[in-house]
């Protein structure tokens, strides 16, 4: 989830000057200049006990490994549409949504009728996400978080807030901080929610009074939903439509990025054809999704594409989010009319 996109393969040299320092310092954390400051600061703010934060970030480990992980390929070649959509797109992983969506028919409805969002548009983010709930990350939160917090300079910023919201959430629910995992980014549970989003958009869809997005499967499938409605979900309309370029003019719309800042009727006037049919006064975007050595495939985007990049900031993630939905609600369908 709404976890960070990769940065920029420029920012590389500063990522990885970085960890040289970091492997000795990090080991001591809470001896640190930078993390004593951070810790007033949430004493200041938030009412935390100095001792209590400074034996817990004592505790805390640096972890190289997710610094490896963050850190964008050099290689542009990596970056591909085909490799990308091969890892979601399976059989297995498709199997598994269909049976995903029987199991969870129930707290899927619940959401879809609460929030607006399909069905298989929720089953297929968390399949990306996690497989269903079968891989949510085995790296504790705390050591993900101060790791890219205090040792990652290119997103510093946004990860020292995402650990102020997780010592707050940790705080509130009354967890162990130091038990709970996730992936190397520091994202939670069945949907993998950063901890900002957790406290923003999680829901109670069981009603066991608690938000548990690693234990409770329909509070999982709730928050998705309502992550995506709080974002500007469109009710009924459609995602994204495959799309066809001629000429050069083309070129303007993808370069100005997937934000839909276009009207679709005016596509025609730069090339652009599909089959579906849109409303003329839909906003859009036109999206490249490219493969190194292939011809790149086009997609126009609608509002509701734009809502899943929210999730993760990537056109391929919501592209496969979207291929995964689709081949899940045909099979769900094809096995329905079959029993």
């Amino acid at each position: 989830m709404s976890r960070p996109a990769r940065l920029p393969s420029v920012l590389l040299a500063l990522a990885l000057s970085s960890s040289i320092t970091a492997a000795t310092a990090a080991a001591q954390y809470a001896k640190r200049e930078d993390v004593r400051q951070f810790i007033a600061e949430m004493a200041d703010k938030h009412g935390f006990v100095r001792k209590e934060l400074r034996a817990l970030f004592s505790k805390a480990r640096f972890q190289p490994a997710i610094i490896n992980s963050i850190t964008p390929p050099i290689d542009p070649r990596a970056r591909s549409w085909q490799a990308y959509r091969a890892l979601f797109l399976t059989p297995q992983r498709i199997r598994a949504g269909v049976e995903f969506r029987e199991r969870q028919r129930e707290a899927l409805a619940r959401a879809a009728q609460l929030y607006g969002v399909p069905e298989e548009i929720v089953v297929a983010i968390i399949g990306v996400e996690t497989e269903y709930g079968r891989n949510t990350g085995g790296y504790r939160v705390i050591d993900a978080l101060i790791t890219l917090a205090f040792d990652y300079p290119p997103r510093a910023e946004f990860f020292r807030g995402e650990l102020e919201h997780f010592l707050l959430y940790a705080r509130d629910a009354g967890i162990d901080t130091l038990a709970l995992k996730g992936s190397y980014a520091g994202a939670i549970g069945i949907p993998q929610f950063m901890p900002g989003s957790y406290r923003r958009y999680a829901v109670d869809l069981d009603g066991d009074g608690k938000q548990d997005l690693s234990g409770s499967f329909a509070d999982a499938i709730g928050s998705v939903a309502n992550f995506l409605q709080a974002h500007g979900w469109e009710t009924g309309q459609p995602v994204a439509f495959a799309a066809q370029v001629q000429g050069g003019k083309y070129r303007r719309l993808v370069d100005a990025g997937i934000k839909p800042n276009y009207r679709c009727g005016d596509l025609s006037a730069f090339g652009v054809s599909t089959s579906g049919e849109i409303r003329p006064e839909a906003p859009c975007a036109l999206i490249e999704l490219e493969s190194p050595g292939e011809a790149s495939a086009y997609l126009v985007g609608l509002t509701n594409f734009y809502v899943l990049t929210r999730y993760n900031r990537s056109s391929l993630y919501a592209a496969a989010v979207l291929e995964l939905a689709q081949a899940v609600k045909s099979a769900y369908t094809r096995k329905g009319s079959s029993d």
